[in-house]
């Protein structure tokens, strides 16, 4: 499983580690992922979601429902 926001649709960025010495090698930035359980009133049922801390916040900003909702549109959700 690829590390993926299903919310917000973040993943992994290149960059460079530079040392005291200014040499250069790449490296990742990991996005900060939690595995979480929402309840869906409508559907009736949980879903469990990896979901970045933004994601977290939109979700608390915006609702469950309307959250989903909006990363089914964008394709970051599956329809399961």
């Amino acid at each position: 499983m690829s590390r993926i926001c299903e919310i917000t649709g973040k993943k992994a960025m290149t960059g460079n580690k530079v040392s005291h010495a200014n040499n250069k090698t790449k490296r990742r930035f990991n996005v900060n992922l939690t595995i979480k359980k929402f309840f869906l009133p409508e559907e009736k049922k949980w879903i469990v979601l990896k979901v970045s801390t933004s994601g977290l916040r939109t979700i608390s900003k915006k609702g469950i429902t309307t959250a989903v909702k909006e990363a089914r549109e964008k394709g970051f959700l599956k329809k399961k």
